[in-house]
């Protein structure tokens, strides 16, 4: 019989577990949510531009945040544009930005089971983003669309942030912070839980929103070299007119929080334009101290999965931090379920950026290649996947959020856990070549442990910390009042 002993105060969840034998990096859980239901917003639930519910519970891997008491923070990037509807906004629509509060309970499996852990995710909060300054929507008059404005802007006395691609200012660099339109790929919590650091493609932005009310009360400058001066709600068309910048729709796809709170890393998605773009092999991770809000940037070397005579390079999806100078990069394809095809290269590296040379003043393959980082692989998670069964047409092909969560304990060996989540781009059912008969596509949650000798110097972020009770970490939503949350605890 199984001996369970919990540890509610310390964070620890200590198992007895005869039946599973501990390995290097290994899958422990998976979990998931549906991705046909709506989530707690319901007075955003009304259909978008494109004929989607408003306030459908979809791409919650986009980032993902661990919050402490099995609490984790997920957000969803600019809403469903997978359906077409108008190329001239590129498919956005009016989708009002937020970020969804989960409880993924970990607990033991039954002796025997596939996988020593069970994983139930559960939707406890939405929190709507929005600030009390004006911003700038799109008319929409140039696209035959109604005004980017929410409607919910009146009736709530606020402005939210949406996914619409023209909700921009054209006199204005890429990061001007009053443009309406946010991507958001990432987010963090503060290490006094009471907001959270969000990254975006659009600018790129990051930005700093009340935890409680979802709130605006920051903006962290990002450097002007990371900007378009030419917007565009074409993507396509907002690449060809700059030279300089991020690449529309790879924009600032990861972002970490050193163990103390004090310092945030930002990872592009791809290089910058003046890098080579979806072309160049070195894409760059923003450095930036909290206090002083200067940065510093680093050369971080793409895998080439092509060949050497037509070489490939996959994204960076997220970035979290495993000390004040050491990072997790998670680099993958675009490749699995999702993308009518079969998952190959989703790998998440360790750098170290103790002694890197800043390349602030640098650009190009040439300028950067000198200073590039040097990673080492932490872990292959198509073979992890695929040795727990997974078929690769199966494996999510965005799986894009990190998180460090809570630690475990199997046979008296105390491991660590990451969590990796998909973004299935809102759509909850998938047809296609590998599955004519159709297949689920879920918010899906992977679990994995890993050991203090797999990952030396392993320093969990410094979160406040109160009594886990049995309502967890989520009970300071349930009587707030703020802008943005949907009821219904």
């Amino acid at each position: 019989m199984l001996q369970i002993h919990r540890l509610m105060t310390s964070g620890i969840i200590a198992f007895a577990l005869t039946n599973y034998a501990n390995a290097a990096v290994d899958l422990i859980a998976t979990g998931q949510l549906s991705g046909t239901i709506g989530d707690r917003s319901t007075q955003t639930a009304a259909p978008l531009e494109n004929g989607v519910a408003g306030n459908l519970l979809g791409g919650l891997g986009s980032g993902i945040a661990y919050a402490g008491c099995e609490t984790f923070l997920a957000v969803p990037d600019r809403g469903p544009n997978a359906v077409s509807y108008n190329a001239a906004v590129d498919d956005t629509v009016s989708y009002i930005n937020r970020f969804q509060t989960l409880r993924l309970r970990l607990r033991p499996a039954a002796t025997g089971s596939a996988l020593p852990f069970t994983l139930s995710p559960e939707l406890r909060a939405t929190t709507l983003l929005h600030t009390d300054e004006a911003l700038v929507y799109g008319s929409g008059s140039a696209q035959s669309l109604p005004n980017g404005a929410p409607a919910l802007n009146a009736r709530e006395h606020t402005r939210y942030f949406t996914g619409r691609s023209d909700n921009f200012a054209a006199a204005h660099l890429s990061t001007w912070p009053l443009d309406a339109r946010l991507d958001p790929e990432s987010i963090r919590a503060s290490n006094d839980g009471e907001s959270v650091y969000i990254s975006d493609e659009y600018g790129p932005y990051i930005y700093r929103f009340d935890r409680h009310t979802g709130r605006r009360i920051d903006v962290i400058k990002v450097p002007d070299s990371f900007a378009v001066s030419t917007l565009s709600p074409v993507g396509s068309t907002e690449i060809s007119a700059n030279t300089s910048g991020r690449v529309a729709n790879k924009g600032m796809e990861g972002l970490a929080i050193s163990p103390d709170g004090k310092t945030l890393f930002g990872a592009m998605q791809s290089p910058l334009l003046q890098d080579g773009g979806t072309s160049g092999a070195y894409t760059r991770i923003l450095r930036i101290d909290l206090r002083t809000g200067k940065s510093q940037q680093f050369a971080y070397p793409l895998s080439n999965i092509g060949t050497a005579a037509k070489p490939k390079y996959p994204t960076i999806s997220d970035v979290v931090a495993v000390n004040d100078h050491q990072l997790l990069m998670d680099e993958r394809d675009g490749n699995g379920l999702g993308d009518d095809s079969t998952a190959s290269f989703k790998k998440v590296f360790l750098v170290d950026l103790d002694h890197a040379q800043d390349v602030s003043q640098a650009s190009g393959a040439a300028g950067l290649a000198p200073y590039a980082l040097v990673k080492t692989l932490f872990l292959d998670v198509v073979s992890a996947l695929t040795s727990h069964g997974f078929a690769t047409a199966d494996i999510p092909a965005k799986l894009e959020g990190l998180a460090f969560g809570e630690d475990v304990t199997v046979n008296g060996q105390r491991q660590h856990t990451l969590v990796i989540a998909n973004d299935n781009d809102f759509l909850g059912t998938i047809t296609d070549t590998h599955h004519p008969n159709g297949i689920a596509n879920p918010n899906q949650f992977f679990v994995f442990a890993f050991s203090s000798t797999d990952l030396p110097g392993f320093a969990p972020q410094d979160l406040r910390k109160r009594t886990c009770d049995a309502g967890r970490d989520d009970n300071h939503n349930n009587n707030d009042q703020g802008h943005g949350h949907g009821h219904g605890h």
